[in-house]
């Protein structure tokens, strides 16, 4: 006579391998820590750095660095910006795109560009 647990709805899951969690989680050493000899270093918001307290909308060259080569605004994630000034960011590329010193898109079908 066996006496194993029935699988299903009400009994204990099956095991496969070492408990559950997803494989790798914490990085395989104590404390969790990466592994390897690279660790990302967290970005600094650009404009905080530079105690900017306005972003001009007429400065292009700074604001084409938060533009992709599609024309889209980059996300905080990539670039590093803080909330406060990807807000004010957004607002200044807007704006630029307005008066036509910034692009809505990457090319214009009358151009000659090259579509993909």
């Amino acid at each position: 006579m066996t006496t194993e647990a029935p699988r299903g709805p009400g009994g204990p899951p099956p095991r496969f391998g070492g408990g559950g969690g997803r494989p790798g989680a914490g990085g395989g050493r104590p404390g969790g820590r990466p592994r390897g000899r690279f660790v990302r270093r967290r970005k600094v918001c650009a404009f905080c750095a530079e105690h900017v307290t306005h972003i001009d909308y007429k400065e292009i060259d700074k604001i084409r660095r938060f533009v992709s080569e599609r024309a889209k605004i980059e996300p905080r994630r990539r670039t590093g910006v803080c909330a406060k000034h990807q807000r004010a960011l957004r607002m200044a590329i807007q704006r630029a795109r307005q008066i036509a010193l910034v692009p809505f898109v990457a090319y214009h079908a009358y151009s000659g560009g090259v579509r993909r």
